[in-house]
């Protein structure tokens, strides 16, 4: 029994206590029976933000549009002389032709020796003095001349001998005289010369055949600053061609009279002089 009533004055005495130390809540004001966690705010960091370095560009420098640039002066190279080619003794040659005539001289008018065939091998020795090579000398019993049209040559023909006129020469008829220029006189504003000599008459015995031609007249004459060789023929005692000026080599020029047995001659023509600049 006095057990009991220790153990309830100890219990009302731990009541009281347990009172006495609560704290009062305002009326109204509910207290929290649980603690929620504050919420903070979880910052997840951007990427980084990428930075774009501008690098300024080197200024161009502003070329001035009217500024010229200078063209170089062109420098003028006089071109080299005609280097001579060596000269050689003869050059090798095929026909071409079905029939080659080879004549007396460097022409299609010289008085006829004989003829080539086709693919005969013939050996040249000789040119005319002269910027143009037409026709060349062929070795034979009798030397002449054939045309370089229908010919395959084995070399250039420049570097052939000249031969014409000098070491080559025409035969010479005795049955005729050779003729003498008259008159050779120059038109001074289209450089026309008009030739006239003596009439020497051939008769018609005489003829090669009816085509035949009774004056051959070689002109070396000026065309486009080269000399050039222009054999002309006529049966009438005169004639005309061109001669410029411009050479570096005297114009010339001479007649024979042609017969079947050779020819008489030559006629030298005096040449005219070119007009004053």
């Amino acid at each position: 029994m006095r057990k009991n009533f220790v153990f309830s004055t100890l219990l009302i005495i731990t009541l009281c206590a347990c009172n006495s130390t609560a704290t009062s809540v305002p009326a109204g004001t509910q207290q929290a029976t649980s603690t929620l966690p504050a919420l903070t705010e979880s910052f997840t960091p951007h990427a980084p933000t990428e930075t774009v370095s501008v690098t300024s560009s080197p200024q161009e420098t502003p070329t001035d549009p009217f500024t010229e640039t200078p063209i170089p002066s062109e420098t003028f190279t006089p071109l080299p002389s005609d280097t001579p080619l060596p000269v050689v003794e003869s050059l090798k040659a095929t026909v071409t032709a079905d029939r080659l005539s080879c004549r007396y001289g460097p022409g299609p008018e010289y008085l006829y020796l004989f003829a080539f065939r086709a693919t005969a091998n013939i050996e040249l020795i000789g040119r005319v003095d002269a910027e143009n090579w037409d026709w060349v000398l062929v070795e034979n019993q009798v030397p002449c001349w054939v045309k370089t049209t229908f010919l395959d040559v084995q070399g250039d023909i420049k570097s052939l001998p000249v031969v014409y006129p000098g070491v080559a020469k025409l035969p010479i008829t005795p049955y005729y005289s050779p003729s003498e220029v008259l008159s050779a006189q120059r038109n001074n504003q289209t450089n026309e010369i008009n030739v006239a000599w003596v009439e020497v008459p051939v008769n018609l015995g005489d003829y090669e055949d009816e085509t035949m031609q009774t004056y051959i007249i070689e002109v070396w004459r000026c065309e486009a600053g080269r000399l050039i060789f222009d054999p002309l023929a006529t049966r009438l005692p005169y004639t005309r061609f061109v001669d410029e000026p411009g050479c570096s080599e005297p114009s010339h020029g001479r007649v024979w009279v042609q017969e079947k047995h050779g020819y008489a001659g030559p006629a030298e023509i005096p040449w005219p002089p070119y007009p004053e600049p």
